[in-house]
């Protein structure tokens, strides 16, 4: 059987999504960045269709969301199911019995042997900020750690975290204060100018030695929080005994150690949560996007011990509705059911095929991943690491053109996140419009 390919059939953008995206023009915000000049109209797996028929296949999975594979019918009988008994039900006011079930299912799954509780939310960036007032309720600190390259969301609290673009933050001061950014765990472009191993995790020893004792005291920070695996910023991957190190220097302080698995978690990595792979438990871990596979869902999740807070201390009207639960429950047996084996064993055999076309390719610098998480990092050239921002935007372009959707990430690279219904096949095609597209590239920037 030969592989099911991408159908173009009409210029991009067509003159239905031409008609439309004028239409939308006048009336949505223009803060939005819009990846692509096209309009969606229906999805299923890992392919998407737009209003003039063209056939695309996804490999951004919605910015990380449609783990599950586009309208996944078990998802869609879930939500369908739950829309048929209650649409809403406040969990801030009423008891439901599907909230109860999933706060026990994730706690189950968070890393820690310790019995957790759970606090929905709508989305990432509330789950941020629920993990940050925590983070300040139990310690009764003032200050947070986080790192260069990080994305924690817009609402102005995980705003101040998040340290990715400059057009994220601008013209949005003041903001959070006692907020301290330092460089994270970024091998390929060390910002000590050092080499892993060899150099003894610099980047840990710098906040001790000069962050605690110059900038902003240990006894004042309430939490370090940060990505175990930087997301917007580039999908970079710390080395294997980074977490631990960061681990130990937040206990040393009594600094409750926050990760944040917004994009990383929910499977995409071959584990559910991406920390998994580095073995150490968080004292709080915060998640959404993938969770609900679609409809919007987040959750802080946390020891007793930790989430102890009194009712009022915090709440919400739309976290934890039932459809929610209901299209996250779905999610998590889905995953368990062979979605996460299957993102580990497509995971490794794309990494394997980017590391052939990394020796081949004089643009692809660094190639990097975990699971069906990857990314791919563009340079000038390989000796001295120059970024070749415009070939990650030309061959994010040049792919859609082909048929095949995927998303900058970091200033010069492309992420590769696809659902995780994806196949071999699927992958492979994906594979061959990415190799293509990059040698057209190559000759155009004389790289």
């Amino acid at each position: 059987m030969s592989k099911e390919l991408p159908v173009i059939k009409t210029p991009l953008p067509g003159p239905k999504s031409k008609k439309l995206i004028n239409f939308d023009e006048q009336y949505v915000s223009p803060s939005y960045t819009r990846a692509y000049p096209t309009v969606i109209d229906h999805a299923d797996g890992a392919w998407i269709w737009d209003v003039d028929g063209n056939q695309f296949l996804d490999f951004h999975s919605g910015i990380a969301v449609s783990v599950t594979g586009n309208c996944h019918p078990k998802v869609v009988d879930a939500i369908v199911d739950q829309a048929r008994k209650a649409v809403h039900i406040s969990s801030a006011d009423f008891y439901h019995e599907l909230v109860g079930k999933l706060a026990r299912r994730l706690g189950s799954l968070a890393p820690g042997k310790e019995k957790k509780r759970v606090f929905f939310t709508n989305s990432g960036t509330e789950s941020v900020e629920a993990g940050m007032k925590l983070a300040r309720y139990k310690s009764r600190r003032p200050r947070y750690l986080a790192f260069i390259g990080a994305f924690h969301g817009r609402t102005m609290g995980s705003l101040s975290l998040t340290c990715s673009k400059k057009i994220q933050r601008e013209r949005f001061a003041p903001l959070l204060p006692e907020v301290t950014h330092v460089p994270y765990a970024y091998c390929y472009r060390c910002p000590y100018n050092l080499t892993y191993p060899d150099c003894e995790l610099e980047c840990v020893k710098f906040i001790e030695d000069q962050i605690f004792s110059r900038v902003a005291p240990a006894s004042d920070v309430a939490a370090i929080v940060v990505e175990p695996m930087q997301g917007e910023g580039g999908y970079i991957v710390p080395p294997p005994d980074y977490f631990k190190a960061l681990s130990e220097l937040a206990k040393k302080h009594g600094i409750l150690l926050m990760i944040d698995e917004v994009q990383t978690g929910m499977g995409k990595t071959g584990k559910m949560f991406a920390i998994e792979h580095f073995g150490i438990t968080p004292d709080i871990l915060v998640t959404a996007k993938a969770l609900g596979s679609g409809v919007p869902i987040g959750a802080c999740i946390a020891p007793q011990k930790t989430m102890d807070w009194e009712p009022g201390a915090h709440s919400t009207t739309f976290g934890g509705t039932p459809m929610g639960c209901a299209a996250a429950l779905a999610t998590i047996d889905l995953l368990e059911d062979g979605l996460m084996d299957n993102a580990d064993k497509q995971g490794k055999f794309m990494m394997k095929e980017l590391t052939k076309m990394q020796k081949e390719h004089p643009s692809i610098g660094d190639v990097r991943g975990l699971g069906l998480m990857i990314g791919i990092e563009f340079v000038k050239d390989k000796k001295t690491k120059e970024p070749a921002p415009k070939v990650a935007q030309d061959v994010e372009r040049g792919c859609f053109e082909k048929g095949l959707m995927i998303l900058c990430c970091g200033p010069n690279g492309i992420r590769l996140v696809p659902p995780l219904v994806v196949d071999r096949d699927q992958c492979t095609v994906a594979l061959e419009i990415l190799d293509e597209v990059i040698g057209k590239v190559e000759k155009k920037y004389k790289i």
